[in-house]
């Protein structure tokens, strides 16, 4: 497995996101654009000790990656979000 801080660059706090975080408890992230979804999740997991549900990746027109983290129902994204010092 590679380095969890190589493979989650920062998250990311757009409008976007954070109203994901409230409707459907996902976080957004960007993240190294050769990152596969499992590495994702696995460093995720790692990092901040949560069960991750599905990982959604998108490679926007900059040439950056973005992973949408959904996580389960017995960890809200916003106390996530909360710890990382973005709300």
């Amino acid at each position: 497995m590679k380095d969890p801080y190589s493979v989650i660059n920062y998250p990311k706090s757009t409008e976007k996101a954070v109203r994901l975080m409230e409707s459907e408890n996902k976080l957004v992230f960007a993240v190294a654009k050769d990152a596969t979804k499992k590495e994702i999740k696995e460093a995720l997991e790692s990092i901040f000790e949560v069960k991750v549900v599905k990982v959604n990746t998108t490679i926007m027109p900059t040439g950056k990656k973005k992973a949408y983290v959904k996580l389960s129902n017995e960890t809200p994204a916003i106390d996530i979000a909360t710890k990382m010092g973005m709300l």
